[in-house]
């Protein structure tokens, strides 16, 4: 017993021995692993560096090779983002095709629309338009600035930023008896059809790849809106890595939104040629030039350089040219210049190869209505509002439709007009102007006392018969101051105007030829300096047959002065009411309204037309609305 006592003894005192020993070699051992570990991390660092710094692969092809897995968010490389998305912290980011319009962003959204009264005008399009009655005007000076000659019937085609035309507050109108009962939406409002998936645009180049997280930091300066700040470190990109595309395309968008911040055409102008830098340095990636160069013109566009603009889309079509958004961006400039043959051209050649483009149907059948191919243009409006393509939904599309069909005797117009009010473009069926100040009454026909005008109205009928001598002595003297009403409104007949007043300026020299109903008016600036209206003389001969159409606005409302009335045969209908003029008395209308013409007398009806500022317009709205 004692000795087994000693040996377990003995054994206590040299176990702590053998326990260290064992610890120490299970250190040695994780030492060794460690060390191990360390080489091959700093290997693999080094084979990495040796890759990149060699081009040893072609990053872009392995990318395209594993499908998408690596470069998980799209963006042509793998990083944080997309290691978030393989881990499942983030879902993988689908990108959706969006065809932009040309110019739709023309002007920064709150550029123009400084005016007081917030006028809301419509979106977009382009060229010449038509009315009753009515003097050529000009399209509000809105984004992008558009001055063209246009009646006021059909209403000018500018693109616009994307802002339907506001409801009025009008009075409740039966729908017209000859239109069928409306149960379903010509176009398809919510149709919601699988767009297309598109990759993440590729804007860096691989020199640029390798100074991303610079890019970065300054980009996420920028979408933060600290401008000033964003642009110091895209300058100082810049400067250090000269020929980088990508940090002289965000320098580009810093200078932009400084432009827009500032309120500054200097600054924007430093922008416009930045990103012309952009695109035209070397290596620069397919997608930042086709980005570049859309903002570029874009933005020339918006500071007035519209020829500048139509340059740039050239150069791009030359580049990309299989791409017909582009082609359909290039069309619209031409139309903006006013050159509606090579924007036919260019439509032409975009529907040869996609016959189903919505955008560059509704363009294209505006230009065949513009030629008078009325029946020619119905089916290319039609299908291209059916698309319901970006760039389509536009009142003015809805309105050619609905007048071309008009003119054809095609009932399903009103159809059309229906749709355009659901989708926002029009007050009403009736009510279709498209350049509108929301809030104002609205109802076809008033009275004097309801306008508040009613000592013009009485001064007029007083001194009817001294007007009507005055434009009596013009339109005898064979003089050819009645000029013939040019802007297609006519089905039939023979119809003259004589200007006195047009945008709330005086037309001195047709002042001269008839002074004292000039001076009779002088006092009356509800009328002379209603820069949404004219004044003057209107002449019609028997036989003539006004189409029904409506005029551009909600902003003013129309006086007819008989001078000259035939006993029957002459007659104006407003929405659903039919009146006839009587010599010496005042008739006021509001011409936003629906309105036709008749005259199917023995001689010819002479009346004056008066417009004035729609009574509820404050002095600070009518003195900063844009002349129409």
């Amino acid at each position: 017993m004692g000795q087994k006592k000693t040996v377990r003894s003995q054994a206590r005192k040299e176990s702590p021995v053998v326990n260290a020993a064992v610890k120490s070699e299970k250190k040695a051992n994780g030492n060794s692993l460690f060390s191990w570990v360390l080489v091959l991390a700093l290997l693999g660092a080094w084979l990495s560096v040796g890759v990149v710094w060699f081009d040893i692969v072609d990053y872009d092809s392995v990318a395209g090779t594993l499908g998408g897995v690596i470069d998980a968010d799209g963006d042509g490389d793998f990083d944080v983002e997309d290691a978030k998305v393989l881990l499942g912290l983030i879902k993988k980011p689908v990108m959706v095709a969006s065809t932009e319009k040309t110019l739709e962003e023309t002007g920064s959204s709150e550029e123009q629309k400084a005016k007081a009264g917030t006028e809301k005008e419509p979106k977009t399009s382009f060229a010449k338009s038509f009315n009753e009655d009515s003097t050529p005007h000009s399209s509000p000076v809105s984004t992008p600035n558009l001055e063209s000659t246009t009646e006021e019937s059909t209403p000018t085609m500018n693109i616009q930023p994307e802002t339907p035309a506001t409801q009025a507050v009008h009075e409740p109108l039966s729908t017209p008896e000859s239109t069928p009962e409306i149960t379903e939406e010509p176009t398809p409002e919510s149709k919601a059809e699988p767009e297309a998936k598109k990759k993440k645009p590729k804007l860096l180049n691989k020199f640029d790849k390798t100074i991303k997280s610079e890019i970065n930091a300054a980009e996420k300066l920028r979408k933060k809106g600290k401008v000033e700040e964003s642009l110091r470190a895209f300058e100082g990109l810049v400067q250090k890595f000269p020929h980088s595309p990508r940090c002289r395309y965000g320098k580009a968008q810093a200078e932009d939104d400084m432009a827009e911040k500032m309120r500054s055409n200097e600054m924007l102008l430093k922008a416009v040629n930045t990103y012309r830098e952009a695109a035209e340095l070397p290596d620069a990636p397919p997608d930042l030039i086709r980005a570049t160069l859309k903002r570029r013109a874009d933005r020339q566009q918006f500071l007035g350089r519209t020829r500048g603009s139509l340059a740039t889309l050239e150069k791009l079509v030359q580049i990309f040219p299989e791409d017909n958004s582009l082609k359909n961006d290039l069309g619209v400039a031409h139309l903006l210049l006013g050159d509606n043959k090579s924007a036919k051209r260019v439509y032409e050649e975009v529907l040869a190869a996609a016959p189903n483009d919505g955008f560059a149907q509704v363009h294209y059948g505006f230009i065949l209505k513009s030629e008078n191919k009325i029946a020619e243009s119905i089916p290319y409006l039609r299908e291209g509002l059916e698309s319901g393509e970006p760039g389509t939904d536009d009142g003015r599309f809805y309105f050619h439709l609905g007048d071309a069909l008009q003119r054809t005797g095609d009932k399903s117009a009103y159809d059309w007009y229906e749709a355009g009010h659901r989708r926002g473009h029009f007050a009403s069926v009736w009510q279709r102007s498209l350049y509108n100040v929301p809030g104002l009454h609205a109802q076809p026909w008033w009275t004097a006392k309801e306008t508040g005008y009613t000592d013009l109205v009485k001064m007029l009928e007083r001194n009817w018969m001294t007007i009507r001598d005055e434009a009596l002595s013009v339109l005898d003297s064979k003089s050819g101051q009645f000029l013939p009403e040019d802007e297609n409104l006519r089905e039939k007949g023979d119809w003259g105007q004589f200007t006195l007043w047009q945008q709330g300026r005086k037309a001195a020299s047709s002042c001269q030829s008839v002074p004292k109903t000039c001076a009779l008016l002088e006092r009356f600036p509800e009328a002379t300096n209603c820069k949404r209206g004219q004044i003057k003389f209107s002449v019609m001969r028997p036989g003539t047959h006004v189409w029904p159409h409506t005029g551009p606005t909600n902003c003013r409302l129309r006086m007819h002065l008989g001078l000259i009335i035939p006993p029957k045969g002459c007659k104006i209908r407003c929405t659903n009411q039919t009146r006839e003029w009587e010599e010496g008395k005042v008739l006021i209308f509001d011409d936003s309204f629906e309105h036709e013409v008749w005259q199917e007398a023995d001689s010819y009806r002479l009346i004056f037309i008066v417009d004035v500022w729609h009574p509820q317009l404050t002095q600070v709205q009518r003195q900063t609305l844009s002349p129409i």
